[in-house]
C-alpha cells in the first residue's frame, strides 16, 4: 500500500464509499458539503487518512491568497493553521456501513494521489465508490435535480440507467472524479460519479447591477443524490432531515425570486423562469420500493 496511506481501523461490513473533495466541481457544496453532512449526521468516526506530502502548491505567481493556507494568530502566537486534509471515516456498526472520503482535490502528482486513494479503496475491502459533484446551470430550483453520470467500467452502464441520470458527454478539463475514473478502469474496480446540476440564473444586462443567482447549498441536489445512493447501497438511512432542508430551500428561492421580480422588474424574472422550465426535462427517481411505500402510506392514509 502506498507509504502516503494510514489506515487504523478496516471495519468488516465495509463495502461501500461515498466521496467527495473540495474541488472545482462543488457547486452547491455538493462534493464537499455533503460528505460532511454525513460524517456528521451519523456520528462516522475516522479511520485513516492520506498524507498531503507532494500533492499541494503552497504559492503560484500573481495568486498571492489562492493557495496559501490559512493562519490565524493572535498577538504574534498561532491560534490556527489550516492543513490540507484527505480522510477516511465510517459510519456503521459490525454488521452495515460504509466508508465516507473526504478530501481536497490534488494540484499535482494526480497519478500518485490516484494510486494512493485506489489502494486504500482496495484495504478496505470496498466494492464500489461513488463520488460526488455539483455543476451550475440554469436548471428549475423546485424540481427534481438533473444528474449527470460518468462510471470507469462498461458493465456499470445498465445498472446506473435506472437511476434516472443521463451520461455525460462533456468534452473539456477533467475534474477529479473523471481522472479517477480512468485511473479505476485499469485497476478493474467499480467507480462511478453523480454530478447534480444546481440551479444559477444569469441576469447579466447593461446597466444591471445583478449578474448571476446561484446556490450555495444546495440540499435538494443533497437529497436527490442521496436517495439514489442510499436505494443503491441499502443503507437504511434516515432523510428526513434532508428532505425538510429541501423543502425549505424551495420555500426561500421562491421567495427570493418573487421579492426580485418586485424590486427588479426590467430582468423580467417571470419570463426567465419559464424559458428555464421549459427548457428542461425532469428525471424523477421513483425505485420500485419507493413507489411501494409511497402507494401503501396513501392507501392507509385513506383508510
Amino acid at each position: 500500500m502506498s507509504d502516503v496511506i494510514q489506515l487504523w481501523e478496516f471495519p468488516q461490513a465495509a463495502q461501500y464509499m461515498i466521496a467527495g473533495w473540495q474541488q472545482w466541481a462543488d457547486a452547491g457544496n455538493v462534493s464537499s458539503g455533503l460528505p460532511r453532512y454525513l460524517i456528521e449526521q451519523t456520528s462516522a468516526r475516522r479511520i485513516g487518512e492520506m498524507a498531503p506530502e507532494g500533492f499541494y502548491l503552497f504559492q503560484l505567481p500573481g495568486a498571492h491568497h489562492f493557495l496559501r493556507p490559512v493562519v490565524k494568530l493572535s498577538e504574534g502566537y498561532r491560534e490556527s493553521l489550516e492543513r490540507r486534509s484527505n480522510e477516511f471515516f465510517y459510519a456503521g456498526d459490525d454488521r452495515k456501513g460504509f466508508v465516507i472520503f473526504l478530501g481536497e482535490e490534488p494540484h499535482l502528482n494526480e497519478e500518485r494521489y490516484a494510486e494512493a486513494f485506489f489502494d486504500a479503496v482496495e484495504a478496505l475491502g470496498i466494492q464500489r465508490v461513488a463520488a460526488l459533484g455539483g455543476v451550475h446551470a440554469p436548471v428549475p430550483y423546485n424540481k427534481e435535480r438533473d444528474i449527470s453520470c460518468i462510471y470507469s467500467l462498461p458493465a456499470l452502464k445498465a445498472e446506473l440507467a435506472e437511476y434516472a441520470v443521463r451520461f455525460s458527454d462533456y468534452e473539456g478539463g477533467a475534474t477529479i472524479s473523471t481522472y479517477l475514473a480512468d485511473k479505476a478502469e485499469a485497476r478493474g474496480i467499480e467507480f462511478f460519479s453523480f454530478y447534480a446540476f444546481v440551479p444559477a440564473y444569469d441576469f447579466s444586462q447593461p446597466a444591471v447591477l445583478v449578474q448571476q443567482v446561484a446556490m450555495e447549498e444546495d440540499f435538494k441536489a443533497w437529497y436527490d443524490l442521496m436517495r439514489r445512493l442510499d436505494h443503491m447501497f441499502r443503507l437504511g438511512l434516515d432523510l428526513a432531515d434532508l428532505a425538510r432542508r429541501a423543502d425549505r430551500l424551495i420555500a426561500e428561492w421562491e421567495a427570493k425570486m418573487d421579492h426580485l421580480a418586485r424590486a427588479m422588474p426590467q430582468l423580467d424574472v417571470a419570463g426567465y423562469l419559464q424559458k428555464v422550465n421549459a427548457e428542461f426535462t425532469e428525471r424523477q427517481f421513483m425505485p420500485f420500493r419507493d413507489l411501494w411505500e409511497e402507494e401503501l402510506g396513501d392507501l392507509l392514509g385513506n383508510l
